[in-house]
């Protein structure tokens, strides 16, 4: 049997995975081969690279506790000007983002991953994805985060790439084409209990890609589950925290890491449709007291 991680993408939401990794990993639970996009990509070829261990998986959560927003989104007033006025190609330089995947990742190429490592990138000009699974690790997970007016597109093998999160396929679908036949998605997730919309550009734009990230997923699960095993583990609810929010990492490891553990040992994965689980949806109020852990299954009773 050939497992594989799906890490799907949600900006700083990223963080969830980590606490489901962990619980995976403590379980020993270890991937095959390992299919990323977006912020997912940047946690999947950190893994790829170094291992799916305990270990690996806390230094992981070391550097996301440690990141801020400034160091994947750099405020540049001069260059949002210019942005706007067309004389650049994007709100925000990848300069950070690239210099923070080349001092962590461990490997060149991605044929150098000690774990196969496969990141999904979008064709800018047809919208098909695009599978990278060899060449520069760098620029590849660069483009598969390069988020549309945040990020510039990044030219490879001929093509202008952009989000993998904007495919008109997500990543479930390439990991069974690897050959896949059991399959542990990872969402990200969204921020379902936010109490009002984002106010920013970028917070905008994070909130609408990752709801866009969902319903690929829904599909996709809901189309494959009958043709893989598809493992899915439920993404956090209630969940009121920003996906350009960098300051709250260590609560959503923590959180997503009982979940997925409670979720893996009551038998969560082998309930039927598991689409259902990544609905969207939005909270109106969320209680203080409610247990954010218990939401998912509050909500399917």
């Amino acid at each position: 049997m050939t497992t594989a991680f799906v890490l799907s993408g949600g900006g700083s939401l990223g963080a969830v995975q980590v606490g489901m990794l962990q619980a995976l990993a403590e379980r020993g639970v270890r991937p095959d081969l390992l299919v990323g996009t977006s912020a997912g990509a940047v946690n999947a070829a950190y893994v790829a690279g170094h291992g799916c261990t305990p270990e690996v998986i806390g230094s992981l959560g070391h550097l996301w506790r440690s990141l801020r927003r400034q160091d994947v989104f750099p405020t540049d007033p001069l260059r949002h000007v210019l942005a706007m006025a067309g004389a650049r190609p994007s709100l925000y330089s990848d300069a950070r983002l690239r210099r923070l995947l080349s001092r962590n990742l461990g490997f060149e190429n991605l044929e150098d991953a000690l774990i196969p490592l496969h990141v999904v990138a979008t064709d800018l000009l047809s919208g098909r994805e695009v599978l990278l699974s060899d060449g520069d690790a760098v620029t590849a997970v660069v483009a598969s985060a390069a988020i549309p007016g945040v990020f510039a597109p990044v030219c490879r093998d001929g093509l202008t790439l952009v989000d993998g999160g904007v495919s008109d396929h997500a990543a479930v679908s390439q990991a069974m084409a690897l050959g896949a036949d059991e399959i542990y998605v990872l969402p990200a997730g969204f921020a379902c209990a936010l109490e009002q919309s984002p106010s920013t550009a970028l917070g905008t734009a994070i909130q609408a890609l990752t709801l866009l990230i969902q319903q690929r997923l829904i599909m996709e699960v809901a189309h494959y589950s009958s043709l893989a095993r598809i493992r899915l583990l439920p993404p956090l609810c209630p969940l009121s925290i920003s996906a350009v929010d960098f300051g709250h990492a260590g609560e959503l490891i923590e959180r997503a890491h009982l979940a997925t553990g409670r979720w893996l040992d009551s038998g969560g994965p082998d309930l039927p449709a598991p689409e259902r689980f990544l609905s969207l949806h939005h909270h109106q109020a969320v209680p203080a007291a409610a247990p954010a852990e218990a939401a998912t299954a509050q909500r399917f009773a």
